[in-house]
């Protein structure tokens, strides 16, 4: 059985999606960039996350408080 990868927090990738909208904003605040990249990856796997691609595509990787806005819109709004 292949397991979840975690966030350095505690929680795996998964878990995250459950959090109520405050809590999910605050856990995001307090991942790294790292972090939060490596999980839209996971999420979105044809995405334009990594820093090389992103400078390829648009010239410019994705901000941390770009991913955390990203993460919000697709476990909230997805």
């Amino acid at each position: 059985m292949k397991m979840n990868p975690y966030f350095s927090l505690g929680l795996d990738y998964h878990e995250i999606m459950d959090l109520p909208p405050g809590d999910l904003h605050n856990f995001l605040e307090l991942s790294s960039r790292e972090e939060i990249i490596n999980w839209l990856q996971w999420n979105d796997p044809n995405g334009i996350y990594m820093d090389s691609v992103s400078i390829s595509e648009f010239g410019a990787i994705v901000s941390k408080e770009e991913g955390i806005e990203i993460i919000k819109r697709q476990i909230l709004e997805g």
